[in-house]
């Protein structure tokens, strides 16, 4: 028997017409758009995670941890992490309802 592969746009269709999905999804929000500029900067730094790692002088593991939003890290490690990358560590609040462009 052959195994029928759904594309996954097919299926997250289904359940962002769940409420409670779509509730726990945006819970999320803040964790995803902080692993997504992790990544960023450390791709735009052309480096790898241990180099990262060396740079900060931590792990590989926690350098992956806190690109899987897995962990939260601290403003402390967050500046670490910028200057291992070449970046500018930027924090700013936003009103709730507000998107940034």
């Amino acid at each position: 028997m052959k195994n029928k592969y759904i594309p996954v746009e097919e299926v997250a269709k289904e359940w962002f017409k769940d409420p409670e999905f779509v509730a726990a999804y945006d819970a999320l929000e803040e964790e995803f758009a902080l692993a997504e500029s992790l990544i960023k900067a450390r791709a735009l730094a052309d480096m790898t995670q241990e180099q990262v790692a060396q740079a900060m002088g931590t792990t590989q593991a926690q350098v992956a941890k806190m690109e899987s939003g897995r962990t939260m890290p601290s403003t402390r490690t967050l500046q670490r992490f910028a200057e291992a990358t070449g970046t500018r560590l930027r924090i700013s609040f936003e009103r709730v309802g507000e998107q940034h462009g």
